[in-house]
């Protein structure tokens, strides 16, 4: 279901970006349940295992989906997806943390792709507005950044400068790539460009084996990673599902403007794998079951998890806090509770044989 009174604009459709994506994946979704004509641009339109569950979906909803052949770094790539389309979700970019290139296997994907998606919008005089999936990313890098914040809080008035191709190049690459839009954006004035800055996106997947590190976060919470104890390692998280809400807050709402932090709790590791004990603790005894000290995490993290220790001493024991008013207020934001989001996330993994119960 679409939030709430969203005036939904079904009578043009909408191009998804990455469709095949987790958050997409729920745009997509919601999209369909409105009755929208969805453009789903992915990278293997006809491979029933990439894209079956997206048409699945459209085949039980009231829209309608059209998948389209597109490659972030080819320019021109999305002009037959973008035709006709009023809006532009630009969710495509890759988040990993992982890399042996920052610079191919993260900026250039990120900020070029951004630059070709929005060249073509300048192209296709039909889009009206641009929903770009950013990320709290851009806006900091580590917890102990919150504290630097005005108010001891990020907003949407900072921007991350702390990230490097050396340290946290995610963050950089996202940084980056928002920046890019905005550049682009300010210099035309026919379609609005809205920001959704999400914080770590939790939830269920929709599709077949999703690639987003935040479920590697929570697989390592239950294969062994974590057995000697998880971190107070803070940062924010979102559910999957009310972060779709907000993306179609920020297509539709007529006043949905500027950048928006999505984030539905201030939360670390620790608190996060205790709420799994309820529910898994009986059958996944590795579950976490108390609080990794920092100076353990410090001796044993650059070794047994590749942890760098700046990491360790900028994000553990340090709290994490955002001003999350603006994405209330502007693009009537709401948010389930925690538990309820990584019980239905972990169930989703387990079934999905990426661990054993």
């Amino acid at each position: 279901m679409a939030p709430p009174d969203l005036p939904i604009a079904t009578d043009a459709p909408a191009l998804v970006t990455g469709a095949t994506g987790f958050v997409a994946g729920w745009i997509v979704k919601e999209l369909l349940a409105a009755g929208v004509t969805v453009h789903a641009a992915v990278r293997d339109p006809d491979n029933p295992a990439k894209v079956g569950h997206l048409t699945d979906m459209a085949a039980q909803s009231p829209g309608e989906i059209k998948l389209f052949k597109a490659d972030l770094l080819q320019p021109g790539s999305y002009a037959e997806a973008m035709a006709g389309c009023s809006v532009v979700f630009h969710t495509a970019s890759p988040f990993t943390t992982t890399v042996s290139d920052p610079q191919t296997e993260l900026i250039d994907p990120a900020v070029n792709g951004t630059r070709n998606v929005l060249d073509e919008v300048n192209r296709q005089d039909s889009v009206r507005r641009v929903v770009l999936t950013s990320s709290c990313a851009a806006i900091y890098t580590d917890a102990a950044d919150c504290a630097d914040a005005p108010g001891g809080r990020i907003s949407e008035e900072v921007w991350n400068s702390t990230a490097s191709l050396d340290y946290q190049p995610y963050s950089l690459s996202k940084t980056l790539a928002e920046r890019a839009a905005w550049d682009i954006a300010e210099a035309q004035d026919r379609w609005r460009l809205v920001v959704v800055n999400p914080s770590l996106v939790i939830g269920p997947a929709i599709g077949p084996n999703p690639t987003s590190e935040s479920f590697n976060i929570v697989r390592q919470m239950a294969d062994g990673t974590m057995k000697m104890g998880a971190p107070r390692m803070a940062f924010g998280a979102v559910d999957v599902r009310d972060l779709a809400h907000a993306h179609l807050a920020a297509a539709y709402l007529p006043d949905a403007h500027g950048r928006n932090i999505v984030s539905g709790h201030e939360t670390d590791l620790y608190e996060m794998a205790m709420l799994l004990h309820d529910r898994f603790g009986g059958t996944c005894k590795d579950l976490p079951k108390r609080v990794m000290p920092k100076w353990l995490l410090w001796l044993v993290g650059p070794f047994m998890a590749n942890i760098e220790r700046r990491f360790i001493a900028r994000n553990v024991g340090h709290p994490w806090r955002a001003d999350t008013s603006k994405a209330k207020r502007d693009l009537g934001a709401t948010y389930r509770p925690l538990r309820d989001s990584m019980e239905d996330m972990f169930a989703g993994i387990v079934d999905s044989g990426l661990i054993s119960p």
